[in-house]
């Protein structure tokens, strides 16, 4: 029996359902709780929380097509997938992008690449090295 909770992250979104339907396509994550204003993503030891912004907020904010992207936040996402090349092309699908394959790195036995949702929030995915 687990002694304490699981690591989360929590992401404000205006448009909750969107992001988290993004974020379980692409980083390959299971919906575990569902409220009118929060959305739970569970993979293994990791949850990942799409927190919907408040609708008298939400309604001030504009996203772009595409999104400005927002790369001024102390913080960014690191999540693990089974394809770069897969989730490349669900994230562009699905409002976001990934980084073209020349943008790719690799270090510590996985290879990495940044993005952004369709929000403009940045993300890194990491799959293992071959």
């Amino acid at each position: 029996m687990p002694t304490r909770p699981k690591p989360s992250a929590v992401i404000f979104a205006k448009g909750m359902t969107a992001l988290a339907n993004f974020y379980q396509q692409v980083a390959e994550m299971s919906e575990v709780h569902r409220d009118p204003d929060h959305i739970v993503l569970d993979d293994a030891g990791f949850q990942l929380v799409i927190h919907a912004i408040p609708a008298q907020i939400a309604e001030q904010i504009q996203i772009a097509a595409p999104p400005q992207i927002r790369d001024e936040t102390p913080i960014k996402l690191c999540l693990p997938v089974a394809s770069l090349a897969q989730a490349r092309q669900l994230a562009a699908q699905l409002g976001g992008q990934l980084g073209a394959t020349d943008k790719e790195w690799a270090a510590g036995g996985f290879r990495a690449c940044d993005g952004h949702d369709p929000e403009g929030n940045v993300f890194q995915l990491r799959e293992l090295a071959t």
